[in-house]
This record gives C-alpha cells, structure tokens and sequence, in this order.
C-alpha cells in the first residue's frame, strides 16, 4: 500500500485494495469452517519502473507472509510473490521464497507491465520454478494495454479479468510451457474463467495455423494435466459442468477470493457450493475432494488438517 500510495496507484486495478488483517482473516474462516487458507499478494504488481524498489517491496509482503504462516500454525500458507518483469530478481526471490521462508509455492501475475505468462523472456524462470517442483498460483492483472474507457465503465473484476486470465493460459498452452516444463502444477482461478470455451476453438483452428507455420503443435493433453482449477467466483452447475469438459474433479480446488466480498457473501457462496455438490450425482462423490482434499494433495508434505 506504501508503494501504491507513492506512485498514486491505488486504484490501478479499478477498485481500491481491501484492507486484510490475520485475525479477521482467521475469524471468516472459523465462522465458514475453513481450516487452513492460501495467501497472495494482490494485483496491482508493484513495479513503476524501479526495479529495486518493486524487489524490496516484494520481499517485505513475503517476509511478512511467512511470518504469518509462522504464527499462525496449520492456519495459512502462502505463495511467494515475485519481482517482474526482472527476471533476474524473480529467480533470486523464487529461491529465496522457497528455500529460505518455506514458501509453499509462488503467485503469478497474468502479466507484469505486459511480460504475459508464456513470454520466453520468462523461460529461465520457469527452468528454476520447474527444478523445485512448484505449485503456481495464477491470478489476473489489468491488461496491457487496456481499453481505458471500458473499464472505467466496467470494473475489471466483471470481464477482463476472465479474459485476462484466459489470454495469459492460452499463451502458455500455444507456447506448450507445462509440457516442457513437465513438474509445474498450475492453478487457474475463476472457474477456468473462458478456457472452456476457448479451447476448443483454439483446437478446431490449430491444424490450419501449424499448416501455415504460425503455430507449433499442442500436446493439449500434457498441458492440461497439469492444470488445477479453483472455484472462486460463486460457480453454477452449468459452469461446474463446462469446466469438467477441460478437466477432472481431481484438479478442482475451492477457492473465496477472500476479503474482496463481504464475510456474509463468501459463506453463503460455500454454503451454495456444497449443496450443489452434494445434489450433483457426478460431482457429489467428490465433496470432500473439491472442498479441500485436491488442496492437501497440491500442496503435499504441507498436510492440511481434515475438518
């Protein structure tokens, strides 16, 4: 919020950042019967153009995260943040983060200044990130660039954001990052936002764009294996079922978004999601995996406690 407030930037990202606290936050999720959440730092990615301060800035929300993991036993983990677009001050702080502060994986950002996901100029990055068998935590920017007078109109939450983080996966998908960088495990948030209805044009097209060398093959399936999918965002049936089109209910995760919507909201979104799951005869044999087994599983060695 520092950095923010001296580079005017507090609603960079159309909404101003939620104030967070570790007690409120372990309140919610008694009151919700969360045992354990995942931490993150939120959009917008602190970097005005000063690398060294971007790095500093990033390293205190991680210190502080671990600190908090700390305190708090069995209650929070935490994916580190990092220092892009510098690559090079990303992989200090990725082995930093998870050799040091026992990170539990890292977060990031669909882009960062316009670096996307998928960028070869993040390769050496995703060598490291591979090499430490990480989880990664993805969750959407503003764009760059943006159209400027829509979301002045519309807050980003509403639309970009799914499409954003559409575009960024998409863009490691035609680059097949999770296939050459085989032990990633990579969360999507938002119910998949638009991939269930992205991929399959994108596979109807593929053959024409490889015949005329715009694109490589996909090995879709290796790609999508390693992709995990959380809930946040109040899900349907339908959007639960589209999402199944892509994957399996083993890689789907529960996630709250919490604290950007009211406590009150976010539990009876819970309360709506495991009714739906419990009604569902394909999913309600996967209530217990969904709500928090596939997470203990993603995070292993790190066992979350069974409610």
């Amino acid at each position: 919020m520092e950095v923010l407030r001296a580079h005017g930037a507090e609603l960079e990202e159309t909404f101003p950042l939620p104030e967070w606290d570790a007690g409120r936050h372990i309140a919610f999720m008694d009151s919700a019967d969360i045992r354990t959440a995942v931490l993150t730092m939120p959009a917008p990615q602190p970097y005005y153009g000063d690398a060294e301060e971007s790095a500093e800035c990033i390293r205190r929300v991680n210190e502080v995260s671990a600190r908090v993991k700390q305190d708090y036993p069995g209650r929070f983990k935490f994916c580190a943040a990092l220092p892009l677009p510098d690559v090079d001050a990303a992989i200090r702080e990725v082995i930093y983060a998870l050799d040091t502060l026992g990170a539990d994986g890292v977060k990031l950002a669909t882009n960062s200044r316009g670096q996307y996901l998928g960028d070869e100029a993040l390769d050496p990055l995703m060598e490291v990130l591979n090499e430490r068998h990480a989880v990664i935590i993805i969750h959407p920017h503003r764009p760059t660039p943006y159209p400027e007078k829509i979301i002045s109109t519309t807050p980003l939450a509403m639309y970009e954001y799914p499409a954003e983080t559409t575009r960024a996966v998409v863009n490691m998908l035609a680059r097949n990052i999770l296939v050459r960088y085989p032990n990633l495990k990579v969360v999507v948030p938002h119910c998949g936002s638009f991939l269930p209805l992205a991929l399959p044009r994108m596979k109807s097209i593929l053959p024409a764009m490889v015949a005329q060398d715009y694109m490589q093959p996909i090995d879709w399936e290796a790609n999508l294996s390693r992709l995990y999918f959380d809930l946040a965002g109040n899900p349907t049936p339908e959007v639960l079922h589209s999402l199944l089109t892509i994957t399996t209910p083993d890689h789907i995760l529960y996630g709250s978004d919490y604290p950007y919507l009211p406590d009150a909201v976010l539990k009876a979104n819970l309360q709506r999601l495991k009714q739906m799951l419990a009604a569902d005869e394909e999913l309600a044999p996967y209530r217990e995996d969904i709500l928090w087994k596939n997470a203990e599983r993603l995070f292993e060695g790190n066992a979350i406690d069974e409610r």
